[in-house]
């Protein structure tokens, strides 16, 4: 899903636009057009060449460490119920539960992965509103289910070699180890995300089988699906060419494509993610995003038409935010994945990226919900066909 439509589901599920409003933003109220149709992937898809969509390099934020990414150690969720939540992905995709008390339910994705999902603060998600939703996806609630930090194994691993290394390059780590081998340190990304950096491998840190007991009912029968492989995760920042540099010369993931607002990286042997943005080369970066009108009385819009938003540009306050991932799953079959989700009550979107009919699109996906309300994407994409994503959507340049 492309940064500005993800903004427009953003609104309307925080009350701050109409369905109007939010059809009129999507196009489909003109034109009936899919809200992939509309957008792409990437936001400069359509307008490939212009001076907004440049994708010239930028300087590197700073020279590279030599590491390699070897291990996806654990990616950390903040939820409203993680019982919940880890009984739906037991149920829909196999995640089996590793621990779990009233503060966490701790989950692994086969071997090659972990999911934390920590028990939010009170506060911390505003109330769902009435008639918006269910639980488990059967309707569009405001999430109640972010993502706070990743935490990925790099080789080699040296810690005080590392800790140099990061404060040579004005990064300030903070040690978080468990004292029985595990070694790691948190930094801040430009957005301040969290990321930390460990020792973490696959052996070490999940030797021993994932069998604990749920504390939570299934919500459906199991679909016997496996989650085989990280299709994306999409990460939102403020200026993506400076995540990227970021990344690449830190972790030493690779870069695909500059698409002019985004850029999909490989991770290792471990899946990708999507980096999107601002772009700082843009004549736009860094001014007022365009208006999106005001509210008329009683609490309607005015019925004006939106303007499009200046996406280019930069907000006040950087931020950075995984706002959906995608999970390759098998076995997969393009009509039987979504027949399975609307058997459980669930919801299936189609997302092809290029808006082709998905029995011909190079790219299987659909979308749903999960019960805290995070937007969860189920793809056809394994290892080996790892860019079928990029290859689908890489603009051509004009003729």
């Amino acid at each position: 899903m492309s940064d500005a439509l993800a903004s427009l589901f953003s609104d309307f599920d925080h009350g701050k636009i109409s369905r109007r409003r939010l059809l009129q933003g999507l196009g489909v109220a003109a034109v009936g057009a899919p809200a992939a149709a509309a957008f792409g992937q990437g936001r400069c898809m359509r307008t490939f060449g212009i001076p907004a969509c440049d994708t010239n390099a930028i300087k590197p934020v700073f020279t590279p460490t030599g590491w390699q990414t070897v291990a996806l150690d654990h990616l950390t969720f903040e939820v409203e119920d993680p019982q919940k939540e880890a009984a739906f992905y037991n149920a829909l995709v196999d995640w089996k539960l590793r621990h779990e008390d009233d503060s966490a339910s701790v989950t692994d994705i086969g071997n090659w992965a972990t999911v934390v999902f920590k028990k939010a603060a009170p506060g911390t998600f505003p109330p769902a509103a009435a008639g918006r939703g269910g639980a488990g996806g059967g309707g569009r609630a405001p999430a109640h289910a972010v993502v706070t930090s990743f935490c990925w194994g790099i080789k080699p691993w040296d810690a005080k070699k590392v800790a140099a290394a990061l404060k040579a390059r004005g990064l300030d780590p903070v040690e978080d180890n468990d004292g029985h081998g595990f070694e790691s340190f948190h930094v801040k990304d430009p957005d301040g995300f969290d990321l930390q950096i460990s020792n973490g491998t696959n052996a070490s840190r999940r030797g021993t089988p994932a069998n604990a007991k749920l504390a939570a009912p299934l919500p459906f029968a199991p679909t016997g699906w496996k989650t085989v492989w990280l299709d994306h995760l999409s990460f939102s920042v403020t200026n993506y060419k400076e995540s990227v540099s970021f990344y690449t010369n830190l972790l030493g993931w690779k870069p695909t494509y500059d698409e002019g607002s985004q850029n999909e990286c490989m991770i290792g042997d471990i899946g990708d993610i999507i980096i999107r943005g601002g772009n700082p080369l843009s004549p736009d970066y860094g001014k007022p995003r365009a208006g999106r009108g005001g509210r008329g009385r009683g609490g309607e819009d005015s019925g004006a038409p939106v303007p499009p938003p200046v996406a280019a540009a930069a907000p006040a306050a950087r931020s950075a935010r995984i706002d959906h991932i995608s999970f390759g799953i098998q076995p997969w079959d393009t009509d039987g994945v979504p027949a399975e989700l609307k058997k459980r009550g669930l919801t299936a979107s189609v997302d092809t990226s290029t808006g082709d009919e998905i029995h011909v699109a190079a790219f299987k996906s659909y979308h749903t919900t999960t019960p805290n309300g995070y937007n969860l994407q189920l793809s056809a994409v394994t290892h080996d066909a790892r860019l079928t994503l990029a290859n689908a959507v890489r603009p051509k340049p004009p003729a």
